[in-house]
């Protein structure tokens, strides 16, 4: 549990140095690249990316500060180059979350298959499945409980999928 608490000034420091400012900005590049290529949209309330990965990997990199700071950068440079709705900063404050989360858990911490796990998992249910269901709900008026049940298929489908290739990717940086 100290580590965790630590974890947070310890990436807070980070943005004093340049290494991590030239990560921070390559990983934002990244994550939009590859939300721009990799995007598959089913209607209004499902989307399937991997930019995931580079903005996860940042957060392990760099700590739970840095990692909110680019999903919330992510997230409004995205939008603002291809808005793909109305803004709503629901979906701001869930990428921001989103990298908090997994910057708590993966940070200074040894790679394991169950600690990317249950980052991901954590993240699926608390951020993509109640929050992002939420934000779709009150922005279409749609349903919470309608929208629910595709939602959490997604989210059953893609965690072990989104595990694998964050964990394959941290695996390959610590070999390096």
């Amino acid at each position: 549990m100290k580590n965790f608490f630590k974890s947070f000034p310890d990436s807070a420091k980070e943005l004093k140095s340049l290494r991590c400012v030239t990560f921070a900005a390559m990983f934002t590049a990244m994550a939009i690249a590859l939300g721009y290529v990799t995007n598959i949209q089913f209607g209004n309330t499902v989307r399937i990316g991997f930019s995931f990965l580079a903005k996860d990997f940042s957060s392990y990199l760099l700590g739970p500060v840095v990692g909110g700071i680019i999903g919330g950068l992510v997230d409004v440079i995205t939008f603002v180059m291809k808005p793909t709705g109305p803004f709503f900063p629901g979906f701001t404050l869930n990428a921001v979350l989103t990298g908090v989360i997994m910057g708590a858990f993966l940070y200074h911490r040894p790679v394991k298959l169950s600690r990317v796990l249950a980052a991901r998992a954590v993240n699926a249910v608390v951020v993509n499945l109640i929050l992002n269901t939420l934000w779709l709900s009150i922005l279409w008026g749609d349903s919470f409980f309608m929208l629910l049940p595709a939602r959490a298929l997604k989210q059953v489908v893609m965690l072990p999928i989104e595990t694998m290739m964050l964990y394959s990717v941290m695996k390959a940086a610590e070999a390096a």
